[in-house]
């Protein structure tokens, strides 16, 4: 809910274009709240930005007080979506079964998922990362296809290592990215799993978007607190475009 007035979202991209306009090679999403989604859609129209939204539901309309539409998300110009936020599923309880709706109904609906996996601290120190990662995939990507696949960008969060002080290593994020490649590859085909952008969202900065942005099945970064300050941003999309 960071950035969530008109004005505050217009400064933020109005610092944002200057900064980062000369880059041609990294896609450049911004997901801001849904209160400032016009706004930043305007701002950007003739910028190398693309806007996103940071949820949806999966029924185009009814009663669902408090949801948004995916009719209205495409009416409005947006091209992305994040589904599956690790702050979605620890607070609001979401489970893979549904973000399995939400993303089946965006691809429907030609917009571009961005989903969120990601384990728990206890769940890392006690050995069931792996396990934790593969539940979430084959629930998260029930019944899709292989062009669905290839439409679909995977971030991986450790939630561990958001605004707990604790950091996951590049080798860490890498091993993790690994494993999903190869889970990938099993329950879809080698060709669509390298294909599949995986990012990497749990803490990026411009500290250590280099070394991140390094690894080999890296493919880009979910960028949380640091995004809130166009100069931190703007850092981290140019070590993205050094690749």
């Amino acid at each position: 809910m960071n950035r969530g007035t008109p004005d505050e979202t217009h400064q933020m991209l109005e610092n944002l274009i200057p900064l980062i306009k000369s880059i041609e090679n990294v896609d450049i999403v911004i997901a801001p709240p849904y209160t400032t989604l016009n706004e930043a859609c305007a701002i950007t129209k003739e910028t190398n930005i693309k806007i996103g939204a940071q949820n949806m539901y999966f029924e185009e309309k009814g009663a669902f007080t408090g949801e948004i539409s995916p009719t209205f998300l495409k009416k409005i110009g947006i091209q992305y979506v994040i589904l599956g936020h690790s702050e979605r599923r620890d607070i609001f309880k979401e489970k893979s079964t549904l973000i399995n709706k939400k993303l089946k109904k965006a691809l429907l609906m030609d917009l571009k998922p961005i989903v969120c996996i990601g384990e728990h601290l206890e769940e890392r120190e006690t050995g069931k990362t792996e396990t934790v990662i593969e539940i979430q995939l084959k629930d998260t990507f029930k019944d899709l296809s292989t062009v669905d696949m290839k439409n679909t960008v995977i971030a991986y969060e450790p939630i561990w290592a958001i605004g707990t002080g604790k950091t996951a290593s590049p080798e860490q994020a890498e091993e993790v990215h690994v494993f999903i490649r190869e889970r990938l590859s099993k329950m879809f085909n080698k060709e669509t799993a390298d294909s599949v952008r995986i990012q990497y969202g749990g803490s990026i900065k411009p500290s250590n978007a280099d070394m991140l942005f390094n690894m080999e099945n890296i493919d880009g970064g979910l960028v949380g607190g640091a995004s809130l300050q166009a100069e931190s941003l703007s850092q981290i999309i140019e070590a993205a475009a050094k690749l």
